[in-house]
């Protein structure tokens, strides 16, 4: 498999607010507090982006001067985060998407076994057709994502897309080879990874510094 992602399906977000915003999260001085709220910060840009082309409906209403038509969103959303560090983005984007239905996957790399393990899954009904948001803060090797696309997949959902603050080429480029259909948002592109699987420069791991606990 290349290394070298086609960028056709990645949405790289390079608004200077966000620049500055991920800057302190990679600041190892970032406490976890200042941490989560920059999260939940970025996560709202995000939002936007991800869902520039939700689909509208007209909706009559009343102003206090006069009866008007306008425009509200007109297709169910579906937010799945990847435990445990995709939690830290939901609260952002429900702020900007308060309509949408919230799913959790837990799902992670074993390296004992060498492969992904899935240990809880809890999605909205009826999430057939429905397009989905996966929230994960860091696509690294893209195992987790593939494995998560995958098993939402099963449930024969609308379009996916992939919601991240950071992403490796590799991860891209892996997301690419197997699920070719979905799009991937993120705020930078790494320049590597390190041989535990750590993005460079990175941020750490986006779990701990959320919830300030060990390194695993």
């Amino acid at each position: 498999m290349s290394a070298t992602p086609n960028l056709k399906n990645v949405l790289v977000i390079s608004h200077p607010v966000v620049k500055h915003k991920i800057t302190m999260l990679r600041d190892e001085k970032t406490t976890p507090l200042s941490f989560r709220l920059i999260t939940e910060e970025i996560s709202q840009f995000l939002a936007y982006e991800a869902t520039r082309d939700l689909s509208v409906k007209h909706q009559e209403i009343t102003t206090p001067l006069e009866k008007t038509t306008c425009e509200v969103v007109g297709e169910e959303l579906v937010l799945v985060s990847i435990m445990r560090a995709g939690l830290g983005m939901l609260s952002g984007m429900l702020r900007i998407l308060p309509f949408a239905t919230v799913g959790h996957i837990g799902i992670y790399r074993d390296k004992f076994i060498q492969a992904t393990v899935e240990y809880y899954l809890r999605l909205p009904k009826n999430v057939k057709g429905k397009r989905i948001l996966i929230l994960d803060p860091l696509l690294a090797s893209g195992d987790t994502a593939c494995a998560a696309i995958a098993r939402l997949k099963e449930y024969e959902v609308g379009p996916i897309r992939f919601v991240c603050f950071l992403a490796s080429k590799q991860g891209i480029a892996r997301v690419q080879e197997e699920h070719p259909d979905v799009e991937i948002y993120t705020c930078n592109i790494e320049r590597d990874m390190n041989d535990k699987g750590y993005l460079l420069p990175g941020l750490g791991d986006a779990g701990d510094r959320l919830y300030d606990t060990l390194e695993s």
